[in-house]
């Protein structure tokens, strides 16, 4: 495993060409986009997707998705491309929404958990343009990071969970919007909204009239997006949410017996170790919360205690990720 240093603004075209012959020789290379870091390989093929999930210990029922340069190059992978998506991609690419609907032959089933249907996006980084540019084929891409655990935010917290599994890291620093991307199912004709995320439902149904949500799913069955499972996104801790004026009281608890505690808070009256307070505003919180959730663990915390975020359809996306965490 290398680590190279990138500029998140203009990445050496030397590093994204040795990335690029990496990915296509059936390599891992882990590199940024505007959300988290993602385990990019060939996503034509069948082997390289097997590393990515041999790498993460990723159950086969939950897939991949596969990241392009493009609107062109994602209506190449697609079977029916309806208006919803035409108008979404033109709205909101290069951005942090993903569309799922009918593949082609070309993507294989370890790619999409044997589904007929494939989630595409085009990621808005430098970094990772580049390096689809620079490649010319679909890149897969699920978080770098073990299954089910945190999702990583700077190429360090990548090194940290995945280690020798990468061939290369592609480090341009914390990533700016720092949750995953908004998933909405096309591939069925009524939208359906798989994974929330910064992108949010009224943006989205402004354009295309009603979504609608999906039912959650236990078990092995193949989910029709990632980010579908009761657990994810998780710390090593134990992740408890808790109102902001209880926050207080249930760390003073868990400090009393012994247990190494921190906590993310946004109002709570809190001081000591282990405490950081997040902004107020949707995507200021978002674009820290796994940088914050990454150094608590990293200072042994056993416990962590998250305020509760406000209500509203904004703050979907972070409710999810801290929903499942705590699960």
């Amino acid at each position: 495993m290398v680590r190279v240093d990138v500029d998140p603004v203009v990445p050496s075209a030397e590093v994204i060409a040795r990335a690029a012959r990496l990915i296509r020789s059936g390599r891992l290379v882990a590199f940024p986009t505007e959300t988290v870091y993602g385990l990019g390989a060939n996503a034509l093929d069948p082997s390289a997707v097997e590393r990515i999930y041999i790498a993460k210990g990723r159950p086969a029922y939950n897939p991949l998705i596969v990241h392009v340069a493009d609107v062109t190059a994602a209506r190449n992978l697609i079977r029916v491309w309806p208006e919803e998506a035409e108008i979404l991609a033109n709205a909101f690419w290069p951005g942090p929404l993903t569309l799922v609907l009918p593949k082609r032959p070309m993507i294989p089933d370890a790619v999409t958990a044997n589904l007929p249907s494939v989630a595409v996006r085009v990621p808005l980084h430098p970094v990772a343009l580049a390096l689809l540019s620079e490649v010319e084929i679909p890149i897969a891409a699920p978080s770098a990071n073990r299954s089910m655990l945190l999702s990583p935010t700077t190429g360090s917290h990548v090194e940290k969970s995945l280690g020798e599994s990468v061939d290369l890291i592609l480090d341009a620093g914390p990533t700016p919007v720092g949750i995953e991307s908004t998933v909405i199912d096309l591939s069925n004709g009524d939208p359906v909204l798989l994974r929330p995320g910064t992108i949010s439902v009224p943006q989205i149904e402004a354009l295309i009239g009603p979504v609608a949500t999906a039912r959650r799913i236990s078990g092995p069955t193949p989910r029709a997006s990632p980010g579908m499972l009761d657990r994810h996104y998780a710390p090593r801790a134990r992740l408890m949410l808790a109102d902001a004026t209880d926050v207080p009281s249930i760390v003073g608890a868990q400090r009393r017996s012994s247990t190494t505690v921190g906590a993310i808070v946004i109002d709570a009256v809190l001081e000591g170790a282990n405490v950081s307070r997040l902004p107020r505003e949707q995507l200021g919180y978002a674009s820290r919360l796994y940088g914050a959730l990454h150094a608590l663990d990293e200072a042994g915390c056993d416990v962590i205690v998250v305020e509760r975020v406000p209500e509203g359809a904004e703050w979907l996306g972070v409710r999810d990720r801290l929903s499942r965490a705590a699960s």
